[in-house]
């Protein structure tokens, strides 16, 4: 036997494993456990971290205040900084939307050690918790670009008060409208599931913390207890390191797939999902050169080898190689089956996934190169960990003219921010 039908023999051992011991991570059938209406609907506050927002907040902010919760709730929209008029969109949509009441956060630059969502978040957070008598039992953190069915909020506090949950967190569906999305994001949903399996990080006593980002709720008192988000106010991936400092303080967590939560924010190139993977894929390998290496060759190993082996064994008539490689890429497929059926996609798509591993690779080392060349983890305007570990504002060329718009739009925030101050809410 050679070296490809060693790896392929090997490919196929990490595919039993992965497919029968790793928490059942391939299935989609985690959704909101059991729950049942509490005898007092507890208050909720709903922030919104929101930056250049205005192109999804119309399909997203009417979802959130036309909650049909029976209890007290409010949404905060946090501006942290747009150029685009997101605040101005959030108060005329909020106008037009009869339902929760709105209130606009402007928390101006992030202090230095904080990335922008967790500083908008902070701010958000002390404001709900300020501007009412009795500070809020939940704090509902969700993304700008996260659509909620009407129930959302009461099914989210019936599960975390029926099982006496301090985060619930569910993974929104996320939009697979063109050839790319279809290719991509439910690998993406897929990779994250392999990384944390949700059975596991459900555990009462279990040790893996995640959390989905885009829709996590949470009880204040947990999250006084676990200091958050000033705890985590660097983390780059500020979902998972949110939930772990939540378990490490003795709450109980839980994750899952949403079927009533959507993202609307569209990723129609590649170019556009590539970027949205490579600005924290070298964060989640705490930007280690081993983890790197490793990943590369773990990734190869399992998604490459086996159709390789497959197709080198049958031109090289080495029936023993092809059959290993056949037998890894139909566990593979096999596993992948489900989660093209949870995004309504055809099972024809599963073989196609070392293909979509392959490009998640490339943008696994690309995220690295983006570190090291200082561009870290760039998101609107703002670079996170960059070779020093610090975050900075991107440096861009502008025109004379946006730099006047800039000037414009922070005179503007300046101006809004000194009359919220001297005006109650």
């Amino acid at each position: 036997m050679g070296l490809l039908s060693f790896a392929a023999v090997a490919a196929v051992l990490v595919w039993v494993w992965l497919v029968c011991g790793h928490g059942m991570f391939w299935r989609t059938d985690v959704r909101l456990p059991a729950r049942a209406a509490p005898a007092r609907w507890p208050s909720v506050a709903v922030v919104v971290p929101a930056r250049d927002e205005a192109a999804v907040l119309p399909c997203s902010l009417p979802s959130l205040l036309a909650q049909d919760y029976p209890g007290e709730a409010e949404v905060y929209l946090v501006d942290d900084g747009s150029s685009d008029g997101t605040a101005d969109l959030a108060r005329r949509l909020a106008a037009a939307t009869p339902g929760l009441p709105l209130t606009v956060v402007h928390p101006g630059e992030p202090a230095p050690g904080w990335t922008g969502k967790l500083w908008a978040l902070r701010h958000g957070i002390d404001r709900a918790r300020a501007g009412r008598p009795g500070e809020p039992e939940f704090l509902l953190l969700t993304d700008a670009d996260i659509a909620h069915e009407p129930d959302s909020l009461r099914e989210l506090v019936s599960a975390a008060t029926t099982h006496h949950l301090d985060l619930v967190s569910q993974m929104a569906r996320l939009r697979v409208a063109g050839f790319w999305e279809r290719l991509i994001v439910p690998a993406f949903v897929y990779f994250f599931a392999q990384l944390y399996p949700f059975r596991w990080v459900n555990r009462p006593t279990g040790r893996t913390s995640a959390a989905a980002g885009g829709c996590v709720l949470l009880r204040t008192e947990a999250a006084v207890r676990a200091r958050v988000p000033d705890a985590v106010r660097d983390a780059v991936i500020d979902d998972v390191s949110l939930a772990r400092a939540v378990r490490d303080s003795g709450g109980r967590i839980w994750l899952g797939l949403a079927d009533r939560v959507d993202s609307v924010r569209p990723y129609p190139g590649l170019a556009d999902l590539w970027r949205m993977v490579a600005r924290s894929a070298y964060a989640q390998l705490r930007h280690s050169p081993l983890l790197l290496a490793g990943t590369v060759a773990g990734l190869a190993l399992v998604y490459l080898v086996p159709p390789a082996a497959l197709f080198a064994g049958l031109a090289t008539g080495r029936p023993a190689t092809a059959w290993a490689g056949g037998a890894a890429w139909l566990l593979m497929s096999g596993s992948y089956v489900p989660m093209l059926r949870y995004y309504r996609r055809p099972a024809a798509l599963a073989p196609l996934l070392p293909l979509t591993a392959l490009l998640y690779l490339l943008m696994t080392v690309d995220s690295a190169v983006r570190h090291y060349r200082g561009r870290g983890a760039a998101w609107k305007g703002r670079t996170y960990g960059g070779p020093d570990g610090t975050g900075r504002q991107a440096r861009q060329p502008r025109t004379a003219r946006e730099t006047r718009q800039s000037r414009q739009a922070r005179a503007g925030r300046e101006a809004r921010q000194s009359r919220e101050a001297r005006q109650p809410q």
